[in-house]
């Protein structure tokens, strides 16, 4: 197989009570980690299960204190991981895509997280098609809360600008595009999807696919609240 790009994850080892704290109520901290845990696995079947793509994880936390770590610590023996750098997420987001260029100078990178379990190969493949063979110069996909899920550059030195962009803001996408164009990229938009953030995302998100560990894990807070 040619790799043709780098499918970037950026992550956060799912110990409880640091990772996916407004879950919490209804979920338990324990619980809250293990969803956190299921979506990292079906996002990295995804990536994993993708085309051309070179597998590489920026990752925050101790997985050693992880739901699921064993899981988790053999699923990344088929990427690259390195640690995020930065002092805020909008910093750490574009050293990771740095680093990205320094382990494969010339490739584009498509970065995505953790909070979209229901993406796919095909999503994925679809995303960095218009870098590959399009032409473009990015790429974004926006979150349904005004976000962004995805963002992929041909050269990705230009995510420097993400650094003065405020992330987890309801137009942190716009924003985002603002950055972009007014480094002189055009932005093609890519697919929307649902990220998780809340318990209501959560179980939207599960929906979409009903086989995967994120849906059980769901599942498992809607089984306690039922039985209590």
């Amino acid at each position: 197989m040619n790799h043709a790009f780098c499918l970037l994850v950026v992550a956060k080892a799912p110990v409880p009570g640091f990772a996916k704290t407004r879950l919490c109520p209804p979920a338990t901290a324990q619980q809250a980690a293990e969803i956190a845990a299921s979506a990292l696995l079906d996002t990295l079947e995804a990536v994993f299960s993708t085309p051309g793509a070179i597998p590489l994880v920026a990752m925050t936390g101790d997985l050693s204190e992880a739901a699921r770590s064993e899981e988790i610590f053999r699923a990344l023996r088929s990427a690259t991981v390195f640690a995020q750098r930065g002092w805020d997420f909008a910093t750490r987001l574009a050293n990771a895509h740095a680093d990205a260029n320094a382990l494969h100078t010339g490739l584009p990178v498509v970065q995505i997280g953790m909070d979209t379990p229901q993406v796919t190969a095909e999503i994925l493949t679809a995303a960095a098609e218009p870098l590959l063979h399009g032409g473009r110069e990015a790429v974004l996909g926006p979150a349904e809360d005004g976000g962004w899920w995805a963002l992929g550059l041909r050269d990705p030195r230009q995510a420097v600008v993400l650094g003065e962009v405020p992330m987890s803001q309801d137009d942190t996408g716009e924003r985002t595009v603002r950055a972009l164009t007014a480094s002189g990229l055009k932005v093609e938009p890519i697919v929307a999807l649902s990220d998780v953030d809340t318990m209501f995302d959560a179980q939207r998100v599960a929906k979409l696919r009903p086989n995967g560990r994120f849906a059980t894990a769901v599942a498992a807070v809607r089984g306690r609240g039922a039985a209590a």
